[in-house]
């Protein structure tokens, strides 16, 4: 689950299936491959010559073990760089050409998220900060602070463009005419990640990933409307998703209140059809739009209340 797109405002976002996933262990027998990918992920960082070489030798072991790989590194806990670094050179190094399960899929997208949020949360704390050190006046603060910044943004949107690779050349490439969940799944997180490259650009930059991120959250709602039900947790979570880019990037609190009490009256109105499995999801998204209506609504209120004091 990820809340607190916008920490500030309380905004409430998503990442689908990080709720569902198995806690089965993999046996002992991982760890030798778990030893060779972390040497080829460290050699994918530094973008060493023996990368090519590296990818040959050890594309079996990748093949085979991607997904019991990754299950032993999350469980481990503080690897998620290397679990998303190593889903991804196996996607690379396979040439993915048939869909991810389900499983491989939400792996993917919980441990993006987790290396995407330290970045993100980071991002905000030393933006605070800076705020409040430029109005003291130090120039040495400020220049150490602004230089750390300009880091963190640049780890953010180095992860945030892999992400953005792997969708755009093999995930949302594969997905066929008719894999319509997958297809809304990777295009909400496409969506997703040109949101936090939006969070910290600026300028002209800024405007080009606004219009990359509305442009596949508009495709992924449009097909989602189209093949899902109102109550799957994958067309809420994009709903909700949808409506805080909305209210947070493109400041229009009209439209975010319009799409998420569409989306939560919607479902409301198909409670009936509402799948067993997916019950913990679906209401938990629907309580998540549900906060955020309220919130935004009664921010609109005090809006309102000030402008007719002046």
């Amino acid at each position: 689950m990820e809340q607190g797109l916008g920490e500030e405002s309380g905004s409430h976002g998503f990442t689908s299936g990080e709720t569902s996933m198995d806690s089965d262990a993999p046996g002992r027998g991982v760890l030798p491959v778990v030893r060779h990918l972390f040497s080829l992920y460290l050699v994918r960082l530094n973008r060493g010559h023996g990368y090519s070489v590296m990818l040959s030798f050890f594309e079996p072991l990748i093949k085979d073990k991607r997904l019991v790989l990754a299950w032993h590194l999350k469980l481990q806990g503080g690897f998620d760089d290397l679990v998303a670094g190593c889903l991804a050179v196996g996607l690379e190094v396979t040439e993915l050409n048939e869909p991810l399960s389900n499983e491989e899929r939400n792996l993917l997208s919980v441990a993006y998220k987790n290396v995407v949020g330290a970045r993100r949360s980071s991002w905000r704390v030393i933006s605070s900060i800076e705020q409040k050190t430029s109005a003291d006046g130090n120039e040495k603060k400020i220049e150490m602070v602004r230089a750390y910044r300009e880091k963190i943004e640049k780890e953010l949107e180095a992860v945030c463009q892999d992400v953005l690779s792997l969708l755009d050349n093999y995930l949302i490439k594969n997905c066929s005419e008719t894999q319509y969940e997958s297809k809304v799944f990777y295009l909400k997180m496409k969506g997703d990640y040109y949101r936090y490259l939006a969070e910290v650009a600026t300028g002209e930059k800024r405007a080009t990933v606004v219009e990359s991120s509305e442009k596949a959250y508009s495709e992924a709602h449009e097909i989602s409307k189209e093949h899902m039900q109102p109550t799957h947790p994958i067309r809420l979570g994009l709903a909700l998703n949808y409506s805080v880019f909305y209210y947070e990037i493109q400041n229009a609190p009209e439209q975010a209140c319009h799409l998420a009490k569409t989306a939560f009256d919607d479902a409301i109105a198909e409670l009936d059809t509402l799948n067993e499995d997916s019950y913990k999801d679906s209401t938990l998204i629907m309580q998540l739009l549900r906060d955020n209506l309220t919130l935004w609504t009664s921010d609109q209120q005090d809006d309102d209340g000030g402008e007719g004091n002046n």
